[in-house]
């Protein structure tokens, strides 16, 4: 899949974290990790992903705030990357809110191995 299909997971928790990188290991699909925004945009100024799949609620720098600076501080084309929503809060309000801040789309907790894999043939 090359480097360039790497995808980045965002996320505070050490037990999502390790859900995520097992389904994608699983799935054959190359990856990173990051505790937070702060890291997330530090690793994204690195090298090139393909997909982010980031947590809302995390410290230093949450997912809306990360969202909104790949989205207007990133050069094209890392800032129209997929970027996925990954958290427990659902709703039109939710959704809207998120999409406003540049997400492209979420994936509700609990998430499966198939649900991760319908977002990644979506999006890849």
């Amino acid at each position: 899949m090359g480097a360039e299909q790497k995808i980045l997971i965002v996320d505070d928790l050490v037990d999502n974290r390790f859900l995520l990188s097992q389904f994608l290991e699983l799935l054959d699909w190359p990856y990173e990790l990051a505790v937070n925004g702060k890291e997330a945009i530090d690793k994204l100024m690195e090298e090139p992903f393909a997909l982010v799949f980031m947590d809302i609620e995390m410290p230093v720098m949450n997912g809306l705030e990360t969202a909104l600076k790949i989205r207007n501080e990133f050069p094209y084309p890392e800032n129209k990357m997929p970027l996925i929503a990954i958290t427990a809060h659902v709703g039109s309000e939710f959704e809207e809110r998120i999409r406003r801040v540049g997400f492209d789309s979420f994936l509700s907790k609990p998430y499966s191995i198939d649900k991760i894999e319908a977002t990644l043939k979506q999006w890849l």
